[in-house]
Parts: structure tokens; C-alpha cells; sequence
């Protein structure tokens, strides 16, 4: 009973705030400077050319018109079509807006579709090798508090948040991939082309998880519970694992969830460094190009993604610890 109450009242409060960051991205889209009508038909197409266009897409209609239209398309799985790509992937070109080729534009769903994946296995990359490293750093400085490994854990943690993700990446490729050969840089022919990405959003990751995860089990180490297991003869490893990991895995599962979320800015940027074809890549591409369409498309689909995995983490969080109540 208590998980259907809290996924009702979680997915409510989710597509609540899916509704808003629509309403922002779709109403901030249309008051900046710069007519996307321009950049599809040309910068050589006459006004009057100009306001045809705008007008049978109707570009020209009241924000809110247009976005009733647009949600109205949402609720039934449509996220529209394209502004400058068409079904073949290339970018469209003035003559492309005419009625006998409309319909050729891409989907936007389809765009997203296609990426996604991709985007999803470079997270998930980066998040397990930020976790090993975090956990091989993190439980031995938690366990020797104010003595070297805790000193070290300092020290990568310091290191690696003061290292700009961009300039770690262009070092990385040219070290492991122009001068040793030994990993893939540019572009996407198979999974060996997302380690070296994976591996530089994983630097950025681990900073932060690490002192989290030596902060919980240091604490955790202090707490009664853990001296009545000495007291029971429990082993020092299931002492570790079974009793203090476990509570200090609630605080790092939190903190997981917040960085996944916070992940995208780093994924845009690294996408772009190593030409990865993933949403973050297709996210610059849009916003270079003013596609509304998909655009909004990119937002709602991450804002989606966002709400599930936080429903997620404090799902599993309330699994942890019942003490929890959210």
C-alpha cells in the first residue's frame, strides 16, 4: 500500500514539474532573439517567403496557441517533427517547406530515440566506474579517519574536482589515443569509442562521492549498533558490508541521484569533445540550429528521466531505511 501511495503522489509531483519545464523551455524559446525560419529557408529567402513559412507552421500564432497545439500532440505521444532535419538525416534547406515535402522532416521522437541509448550507456559507463574507484578510495579512508588513507582520499577528491572536464578529455585522447593507441577518441564504431568518455564524466562523478561515502562510514563506524556486532563476535568484513556500508549507503544512493541528474552538463560537453552521437551531441546541435521541436522534445524526455530515477532513488532509499519517509 505504502508503494502505490508514494508512486501516485511522486509521479503527480513528477509530471507536475515535466509540465512547467515544458511551459519554461517552450515560452523562453520564442522570446529570444533570432527567427528559426530564417536559419531553415536561407539566409538569401525573401521576407514574404519568410512569413509563409512561419505561417503555415504556425509560428505566428500566440504563444499560448502554440503551445496547446503542442501539448495537445504530447499526451498523445507526439513530439513533433524536426525543423531542420529530414527523415534522411541530413539538415533541410529552403526548398524543403513546401506541402509535397513536409512530411519527409524527422520525428522528433525518432531523433531521440536514436541517440538516447547511446547517452545511457555512457552514463551508466561513467556511474560504475565512478563507483569502484569511490568505493576502493572511499571504505578505506572511512575506516582510518584523520590516518593516510583518509589523507589520500583528500587528495584524489581535491584533484579530481579541480581538473575541467573539457580539458581532461582533450588530454586523455591525445595521451591514450593519438600518442599510445590504446583507446578509441573520435565519433562512435563500437563500445571500446565510450570508455575514454565514460572515464572522464567518471573523474568529475568521484570527487563528491568519495568524501560522501568516507563521511557515512566513518560515522556509521561510530554508532552503538556497530559495537554490539564486535560484542556478538561478528567479523570486522561483515561488520563493514553487512551493517555499516548498508547505512551509509543511503546518504551516497541520494547523493547518486542528484549527480545522475546533474550529469547532463557534463555529458554535453564531453559528447561534444569526442563527437559522441549521443542526446548531449544532438541537445548542442539543436540549439545551434534553433529546431524548437526538438528542443522541447530533449527537455521533456529529460525532465522524464530525471523524475524516474529520483522516484527510483528514494524508493530504494525507503527500502534501505523504513525510517525514511518522503
Amino acid at each position: 500500500m505504502f508503494v502505490i501511495s508514494f508512486l501516485v503522489r511522486r509521479l503527480a509531483q513528477g509530471a507536475l514539474i515535466i509540465f512547467l519545464v515544458t511551459l519554461l523551455i517552450f515560452t523562453l524559446l520564442r522570446i529570444v532573439p533570432g527567427d528559426p525560419v530564417r536559419l531553415m529557408a536561407g539566409g538569401m529567402a525573401p521576407e514574404a517567403l519568410i512569413e509563409q513559412i512561419a505561417e503555415e507552421m504556425g509560428l505566428r500564432d500566440p504563444v499560448l496557441v502554440q503551445f496547446g497545439r503542442y501539448m495537445s500532440g504530447v499526451v498523445r505521444g507526439d513530439l513533433g517533427q524536426s525543423f531542420v532535419r529530414p527523415a534522411s538525416g541530413a539538415s533541410t534547406g529552403g526548398s524543403s517547406f513546401g506541402d509535397a515535402t513536409r512530411g519527409e522532416r524527422a520525428d522528433v521522437l525518432t531523433l531521440i530515440g536514436e541517440t538516447l541509448p547511446m547517452t545511457l550507456q555512457l552514463a551508466f559507463l561513467a556511474i560504475a566506474f565512478a563507483m569502484i574507484f569511490s568505493f576502493l578510495v572511499g571504505i578505506p579512508a572511512g575506516l582510518s579517519p584523520g590516518r593516510w588513507p583518509d589523507r589520500v582520499a583528500f587528495y584524489v577528491s581535491s584533484i579530481f574536482i579541480s581538473l575541467p572536464g573539457f580539458w581532461l578529455g582533450i588530454v586523455l585522447a591525445l595521451l591514450l589515443s593519438v600518442k599510445l593507441g590504446w583507446l578509441p577518441a573520435i565519433g562512435y564504431k563500437g563500445f571500446a569509442y565510450t570508455i575514454l568518455p565514460a572515464i572522464v564524466l567518471a573523474v568529475e562523478l568521484s570527487p563528491v562521492l568519495i568524501r560522501t561515502l568516507t563521511g557515512s562510514i566513518s560515522s556509521a563506524m561510530t554508532m552503538p549498533f556497530i559495537a554490539v556486532g564486535r560484542v556478538r563476535g561478528l567479523s570486522q568484513r561483515r561488520i563493514i558490508f553487512a551493517h555499516a556500508l548498508r547505512n551509509a549507503s543511503v546518504p551516497l544512493l541520494n547523493l547518486l541521484g542528484i549527480q545522475i541528474s546533474g550529469l547532463l552538463g557534463g555529458v554535453l560537453v564531453i559528447e561534444f569533445i569526442f563527437d559522441y552521437p549521443g542526446l548531449g551531441l544532438l541537445t548542442i546541435n539543436a540549439v545551434l540550429q534553433r529546431d524548437f521541436p526538438l528542443i522541447q522534445g530533449i527537455a521533456i524526455v529529460t525532465s522524464a528521466i530525471f523524475v524516474l530515477i529520483n522516484i527510483a532513488v528514494d524508493l530504494i532509499a525507503t527500502l534501505i531505511d523504513p525510517r525514511l519517509e518522503y
